[in-house]
């Protein structure tokens, strides 16, 4: 195994061997065989040899001789990150090429908390290369040590990085992935996709080493053969075992939905608009309080309104059901675009049009997929509540999603595909290329198994070939939020792996809960094992935990709730499987919701007990909110409905019976 060892002093632009700054590196294997459930387990010592304390950045890496490398490295980089493919009217995200052109690269290096998990991984010509370590130091006993804990001194975070073209000295062209002590963020620091700056390398990112110290550390490297890209996701969950941090539990599930809720039947609603405000704000001043920013769904509409209904039956609240039963019939009887027979996307003042927040960053003007095909779902999942637990049928939520489900799957191109955008006009297919538009799939599955009418299923069963091999299989979905100009994300997996749960109820093929399987490990690639140590208020000063949240995109790096509202079907992928590490991911997940909002007034900086925001900076991107004073803040200060009731979703449905069961 070829690996290079190599420092960089602070002060210094380049890297050069490790013993020309006078480190001595030394290395053994403690055990393993390098296959992804028993990697070899190194131990690595750097020595300090010199008379004088070193500061600065040691890297170790692995290189490979390239053919056509794809790196995983987990909420950071899936493949290329789309880097293969036009970057034009795109986001600044990190994207790898070949070229170095603002935001392409063919390397990079990042802060260890920038990744969900504390790997990197690189799949090039039928072999798996990874490298893991801990992903930040604290000072145990007086002596740096890898992380075992917040309850000890934090010393420096670690880094991570990849390198798809790099020269060997025979000449070879190579390709690597490595960790190292201290950090850096190269060739840019992603603040967010309008922010993107080149990063001075200052004390905060070096790793000292005193003259005469030895620094120990284990690393763990993994190079097996294999032709499968999914095996990512062994690795990935040999890496969760070993550095899993649990929550310490805050608050019981039934208080977090009851006290999430209260928050948005008290605050949030809008009475002359029947419906919610996307964010609600700490002032008295009632012209400032709302930014309404309606939609359909997604942010917005129907993905607030449908938890609502749920938790209010739940908590037998009779005027919050009230209230999110006249959303969903303000929405059902007006937003119909006649033209297209689709959902409008959006309204203001009362007004319905496809013109949302998120217009004028689209390249393309229409109805989306992604949100014709939620807003079908939550439809759906209102009626079957209120049928299954009130006994009361809603006739014309079914005849809305039947004209809609049909009018999508007429708009399906050659693979089976679903647009991700429609005309406004006529309801056509207008582009195509994007994950995030399964979720017409999964409407069109959830109104046959609610109605058993199959007559959709022969097409079905295509698109769910193709999402699979084309996006799943390859650990490379995109095309879900709308903000994010199809860059890789996690929110469109939460539509698939509810299609092939139901596919699986109708059919019993047993390839579905295969799929399942995919979908739910794509999603985790996002989802935190840790909990990394935010240094930026609020979140720092609550004992906050990213373990269990996702990170929303390669775009946008926040951790937000979307995925707590999928536990039902990861509890139903574990009970068909019993598999147990999902049964504990499921646990994450909803610790994660116990603890992530007010539990009494300002407790994270702002707003009443019950509020929470969308956005949870665990690293150094998305700090753009500000203290009064300019100091950044790790969170919005803003009540986020749509927020809170992913939360609820996840906790008020089967979830909720089998806390019954179990009490």
């Amino acid at each position: 195994m070829n690996i290079i060892y190599t420092a960089r002093p602070i002060g210094e632009k380049g890297y050069i061997s490790a013993k020309s700054c006078g480190l001595d590196v030394s290395e053994r294997i403690l055990k393993g065989n390098g296959t992804y459930n028993e990697p070899y387990e190194y131990e690595i010592s750097v020595s300090n040899s010199a008379v004088s304390d070193w500061n600065g950045i040691f890297h170790m890496k692995i290189c490979k001789k390239r053919s056509m490398p794809q790196i995983f490295m987990p909420a950071f980089m899936y493949s290329r990150n789309r880097g293969d493919t036009p970057a034009e009217g795109m986001r600044m995200y990190p994207r790898l090429s070949d070229e170095l052109n603002k935001p392409r690269s063919p390397y990079f290096k990042v802060r260890g908390d920038r990744l969900s998990h504390p790997v990197a991984m690189m799949y090039d010509d039928g072999k798996m290369t990874g490298i893991s370590a801990s992903p930040y130091w604290i000072v145990k006993d007086n002596k740096k040590c890898g992380m075992t804990g917040r309850e000890h001194e934090f010393y420096r975070y670690a880094g991570y990085s990849c390198n798809i073209n790099e020269k060997a000295d025979n000449g070879d062209v190579c390709c690597s992935v490595g960790y190292t002590l201290g950090y850096e963020n190269a060739p840019w620091l992603f603040i967010d996709s309008q922010t993107v700056i080149e990063e001075p390398i200052g004390k905060d990112n070096c790793f000292e080493i005193k003259a005469g110290e030895t620094v120990k550390f284990k690393a763990y490297i993994y190079e097996f053969d294999t032709d499968n890209i999914t095996d990512i996701n062994r690795i990935i969950e040999n890496t969760y075992y070993r550095y899993h941090e649990p929550h310490i539990k805050k608050t019981a599930i039934k208080e977090a939905v009851a006290d999430i809720s209260g928050a948005i039947y008290e605050d949030a609603w809008i009475k002359e608009d029947k419906g919610y405000s996307l964010f609600v704000f700490d002032t008295d001043n009632e012209k400032e309080r709302f930014r309404k920013l309606g939609s359909v769904s997604w942010t917005n509409g129907l993905s607030v309104a449908v938890p609502m209904l749920m938790a209010a039956v739940r908590l037998n609240n009779e005027s919050m059901k009230a209230q999110a039963l006249s959303c969903i019939d303000n929405i059902v009887g007006n937003c119909m675009n006649e033209s297209s027979s689709l959902p409008y996307d959006a309204y203001s003042d009362g007004i319905w049009s496809v013109r949302g927040w998120w217009y004028n960053g689209m390249k393309t003007g229409g109805h989306c997929g992604y949100l014709a095909g939620q807003a079908v779902y939550y439809v759906l999942k209102a009626y079957e509540y209120m049928k299954k637990r009130c006994g009361k049928e809603y006739k014309e939520w079914l005849a809305f999603a039947k004209r809609v489900a049909d009018k999508l799957e007429t708009a399906k191109n050659s693979d089976g595909e679903y647009p991700y955008i429609l005309s406004e006009k006529t309801g056509a297919g207008l582009e195509y290329d994007s994950f995030g538009s399964v979720w017409c799939m999964t409407a069109a599955v959830y109104y046959m198994q609610l109605t058993k009418d199959y007559g959709y299923l022969k097409g079905i069963e295509k698109s769910e070939r193709h999402y699979y091999e084309d996006y799943v299989k390859k650990c490379v979905c995109y095309g879900g939020p709308l903000d994010i100009s199809k860059g890789v994300d996690s929110e469109g997996i939460l539509a698939y792996i509810r299609a092939v749960k139901m596919l699986h109820q109708i059919t019993g093929d047993d390839i579905y809960i295969k799929h399942m399987k995919g979908g739910i490990e794509y999603e985790f690639t996002f989802k935190f094992c840790y909990a990394s140590p935010v240094k930026v208020p609020p979140l720092s000063l609550t004992g906050w935990s990213g373990c269990g949240g996702s990170v929303t995109s390669v775009v946008n790096p926040h951790i937000h709730p979307m995925s707590s509202s999928a536990a039902d079907e990861l509890l139903y992928y574990a009970r068909h499987t019993g598999d147990g590490y999902v049964y504990e991911r499921i646990k994450d997940v909803l610790l994660w919701g116990c603890q992530t909002y007010n539990h009494y007034d300002k407790e994270y900086g702002y707003g009443k007990r019950g509020w929470m925001s969308e956005r949870y900076c665990y690293c150094e991107g998305l700090l753009t909110e500000k203290y009064p004073d300019g100091s950044p803040a790790s969170t919005w200060f803003a009540l986020m409905p749509w927020a809170g009731a992913s939360i609820i979703e996840g906790m008020t449905g089967d979830i909720w019976d089998e806390l019954d069961k179990n009490s």
